[in-house]
């Protein structure tokens, strides 16, 4: 049975799975014992520095067995769990503190220069190590102090566990609330239809702070699986660990794979453990995944999630049919449907292209403070808009075509920058490639292709210019091809459309 609330999980893994090994970062190893350990003491430091049942805490910190210590000690108190992105500057992060109330903020050595505005105008700065300032608090030193009496909160499970804040692509970013019931759940369930357990051995660079990584975090605290963690990505790494621990589960995001693909030491690193590779954050193009198959020889199954959802919204179930193109069908407990984006509560027939939905109980429970947005977002019956262009076919599974709001119109028509990417991702010089809009007098907007070459190559773009032809209708062809060395991304490697113009070479 799952925990009632995300302060339990800890303590339930440490009695279910004892002093097997749970944790691997860098050079240390945890028991499931250990982290139970190491929770209590973080949660009864919290305890004694006053945080309480129902604060907010902040954690705001790199990859590091200290960031899963905190993230469950913050619930182990009956704290929310405000967990930030670390790529939020200083004004961002004190944004999203005054947003959501926080109390407390714990961090990490390398961001005390993003946090230092705040040490005294909060209750509390704790830092996991280093040579610390005035006004900051040791977090190694509230290890050592456990308190045995410290008493389980009384919870409940649909009562706000965390607050996760989106991108902020436009305007401020939204705290989207998520019940303790939503993110167990959504953990439990993306482990049932992977597979996950304590046979598995998982390796992830993943940001904790990111839904996706959330969720495999989840499964080595509830299935009992092993985690290797990462403190960032790095493909000569990731292989290494791949052969040094004999990883069966391999999650990514598309860039992370595509730089693996071009690792040179690929050639010297054994990657039969591999059964399974998982791919999400944006989808990724067939021709790519064929190639990552070949190589890991391993098979790459597609998922789909958000934020808004605590984790996945799709998945293809492990022992079903792994289509190509396709980012599955949805999580136990949850249905999807595709919807008119002109008018969100009109359902679309089987096939046709429309804003993708999702209704179940992995679904927020509204942006903190802002009515408004929520009830843009969450329509009656409990159905969520997503923001994405997808269909959907006769057996359930879902193929998301984009982002609606990347949608480019020329000319009348709607082109949509997924689609190019995929046919550009066939070409065998081409190591990535992303499509944005550019204005356009005549047509309105045009599409422009930014492009990152295989290493030992070169290729002119009309060259590209025919091959897309060759494989596209003529509107939806790149008017414009650019070659770059690399393409903005997220800090869990999802390539950011809305920075590829600051790529423009100045005419």
């Amino acid at each position: 049975m799952l925990p009632h609330h995300l302060g339990e999980v800890a303590a339930e893994a440490a009695n279910r799975f004892g002093d097997r090994e749970a944790l691997v970062f860098e050079d240390r190893s945890f028991s499931f014992r250990d982290i139970g350990a190491l929770v209590e003491g973080a949660a009864s430091g919290l305890a004694r520095i006053g945080v309480r049942q129902g604060d907010i805490v902040t954690l705001y910190a790199c990859n590091c067995w200290e960031w899963i210590v905190s993230y469950y000690a913050i619930a182990r108190v009956g704290a929310v769990i405000n967990p930030v992105n670390t790529m939020l500057t200083s004004s961002e992060l004190q944004y999203v503190m005054r947003d959501c109330g926080a109390r407390v903020i714990i961090t990490s050595p390398d961001k005390l220069g993003q946090v230092a505005p705040l040490i005294g105008k909060v209750e509390a700065v704790i830092a996991f190590h280093g040579d610390l300032p005035d006004g900051v608090l040791d977090f190694g030193a509230m290890l050592d102090h456990a308190d045995s009496s410290l008493p389980m909160p009384t919870v409940s499970a649909d009562s706000l566990s965390t607050i996760c804040y989106t991108s902020g692509t436009t305007g401020h970013p939204k705290g989207a609330m998520q019940s303790h019931r939503a993110v167990l759940l959504n953990g439990a369930m993306t482990a049932q239809m992977q597979m996950r357990s304590a046979t598995d051995v998982m390796l992830s660079a993943l940001p904790c702070p990111h839904v996706y990584a959330n969720v495999v975090m989840q499964a080595m605290m509830l299935q009992g699986a092993k985690l290797v963690l990462h403190r960032r990505f790095d493909a000569r790494a990731v292989l290494h660990d791949v052969q040094c621990h004999r990883a069966t589960v391999l999650d990514g995001v598309p860039t992370m794979y595509m730089y693996m693909l071009d690792e040179p030491s690929i050639d010297e690193c054994d990657l039969s453990s591999l059964t399974r590779l998982y791919v999400g954050g944006q989808t990724m193009p067939a021709a790519t995944m064929a190639q990552v198959e070949k190589r890991f020889d391993a098979p790459i199954i597609e998922l789909w999630g958000m934020t808004e959802i605590a984790g996945l919204g799709t998945t293809h179930p492990l022992w079903g049919q792994n289509l190509h193109g396709s980012v599955g069908c949805a999580l136990p407990y949850c249905q999807l449907r595709v919807a008119d984006p002109a008018a969100p509560e009109v359902a679309l027939s089987e096939g046709e292209v429309g804003e993708l939905q999702i209704k179940g109980p992995m679904t927020m429970m509204g942006y903190y403070g802002d009515d408004a947005r929520t009830a843009e977002t969450l329509l009656a019956g409990g159905w969520l808009r997503t923001g994405d262009l997808a269909r959907i076919d006769a057996f359930g599974r879902a193929f998301v075509v984009d982002r609606l709001k990347d949608m480019i119109l020329t000319g009348g028509f709607n082109i949509y920058p997924a689609e190019i990417e995929r046919v550009l991702a066939e070409h065998p010089a081409i190591s990535m490639a992303a499509v944005g809009r550019q204005a356009d007098p005549v047509k309105g907007e045009i599409a422009k292709a930014y492009i990152v070459l295989r290493q030992g190559y070169q290729i002119e773009a009309h060259e590209i210019e025919t091959f897309c032809r060759e494989r596209l209708a003529a509107y939806k062809c790149p008017r414009l091809i650019q070659f770059v060395d690399e393409l903005p991304r997220t800090s869990n490697g999802k390539v950011m459309r809305r920075e590829l113009h600051k790529l423009d070479k100045v005419q």
